[in-house]
């Protein structure tokens, strides 16, 4: 039945949906419009608005576009490569991949987010490579993963409330992981979904006669740089004891900041991890580089789109447009139901803001005084904000443009199955932030 529901709304997807850069322009003329239109805004404010803002997230796209290409170039790593290509073999029939990159995807993004998508992508192409499956639902289940992020180790909002002197500190104090990442309702969450998308992308697997098969051969990854030095230069370029000694030094930092300095986690570390730990698997300078010219197409769509969101977030910001979709829904809320109001303004905000520390910005200052004048539990607050944002990045092709680049689909490919999985995941998601103690 559900494979029948998402053959329509593949097609209806496949129609209708353009290009994310298209998106993403169509989307900045409507917020301009709904700012002139419905609030106080001046058609040359929210244009100055719009230009003042456009270049706000430069640094914040800059570690994005670091973070995915570190975490590409580890997942690329020979190491990885080797433990995917060993963990694909096992797989023996269609429905056991669909199973296997489910799993697999969710757990790297519970780790890491970045890594996560490269992950689960590079496990689709090799579980594509030896087993006939429909190749758009392998690359949807693997995106399907992506969902637990902002419940895992990498969650912005949860990293960000969790360090001393954070913007919000004024409402919620220094709220510890143990209450957030580790609490009882965010595990319920994460362990549900763990069991329950696995079970989705299977039944949405289609009839043998329906599936889109892609000829292996055209999956195969270009061999890394394996030319023999001929020159000093090349020599150093290709030396194991160079690449490895950088990767080390980088690693030996991080051990001194976390086990002497008693360093917290946060982007910039997560980003250095990343980079110095495929430094040192990838051993040397050539084979590095090599990846990252793999690694980085990958991140055109971050480097195009970014600044256009950052626009649409300024503009958001200043006309009070993303305060009033946050408020209409708080108007209505209790203690027992802002977490699950907040949850459905922010997966409503995601849509137009797909930046879970920019979206946090936007949100903290209204949800936060709500939750405290109505009594309602901040960290189950803020949880809703972080879930809200992860739940629609599965109908947001920002974040799918990685994974789409790497696989070589467009978003209309997948976007059906995606639908599917937004619905059954919401349900998940909003009842354990609601009845879970």
């Amino acid at each position: 039945m559900l494979n029948r529901i998402a053959q329509p709304l593949s097609k209806v997807v496949e129609r209708y949906l353009p290009d994310p850069f298209v998106f993403v322009i169509l989307l900045t003329l409507i917020v301009l419009g709904c700012a002139v239109l419905w609030t106080p805004m001046t058609p040359i404010s929210a244009l100055q608005a719009w230009g003042d803002g456009f270049w706000n997230l430069l640094a914040f796209a800059m570690q994005m576009v670091l973070i995915l290409i570190s975490g590409h170039m580890l997942a690329n790593t020979p190491f990885c490569s080797k433990l995917l290509d060993k963990l694909a073999s096992k797989a023996t029939s269609a429905a056991a991949a669909i199973v296997m990159v489910t799993l697999v995807a969710m757990l790297a993004s519970w780790i890491n987010w970045g890594f996560g998508l490269v992950v689960g992508v590079l496990f689709a192409k090799a579980l594509a490579r030896r087993v006939a499956v429909d190749y758009r639902l392998l690359v949807a289940s693997s995106y399907s993963g992506f969902i637990v992020w902002h419940g895992g180790l990498s969650g912005s909002v949860p990293l960000t409330i969790a360090t001393l002197g954070h913007f919000a500190e004024q409402w919620t104090g220094v709220i510890e992981a143990s209450s957030t990442l580790f609490a009882p309702f965010n595990l319920a969450i994460i362990v549900t979904l763990f069991i329950v998308m696995p079970i989705l992308n299977l039944a949405l697997l289609p009839k043998p006669q329906q599936r889109v098969i892609v000829d292996p051969r055209q999956l195969t990854a270009p061999p890394l740089a394996t030319a023999t030095p001929t020159t000093p230069a090349e020599q150093l370029e290709h030396s194991r004891m160079l690449g490895t000694l950088i990767g080390l030094v980088g690693l030996s930092y991080l051990g001194y900041y976390f086990i002497f300095l008693a360093g917290a986690l946060n982007l910039n570390i997560v980003i250095a991890l990343f980079l110095f730990l495929a430094i040192t698997l990838h051993q040397t300078p050539a084979r590095l580089l090599a990846s990252l010219q793999t690694a980085i197409q990958g991140a055109s769509g971050i480097v195009i789109q970014f600044p256009f969101y950052a626009g649409i977030m300024a503009v958001m910001v200043k006309s009070g447009l993303a305060a009033d979709i946050a408020n209409a829904f708080i108007a209505i809320s209790s203690a027992e139901s802002l977490p699950f109001w907040s949850f459905i303004s922010a997966g409503l905000i995601n849509i137009m803001v797909p930046s879970g520390g920019g979206q946090w910005a936007v949100q903290a200052p209204i949800v936060l005084p709500a939750a405290e004048a109505l009594g309602a539990d901040l960290p189950r607050v803020a949880m809703a904000v972080a879930w809200g944002d992860a739940w629609t990045n599965l109908i947001q092709p920002f974040w799918a443009l990685p994974v789409l680049a790497i696989a070589g689909l467009r978003a209309k490919d997948i976007m059906g199955f995606c639908v599917l999985q937004l619905c059954v995941s919401g349900i998940v998601i909003a009842a354990c932030l609601t009845w879970v103690a």
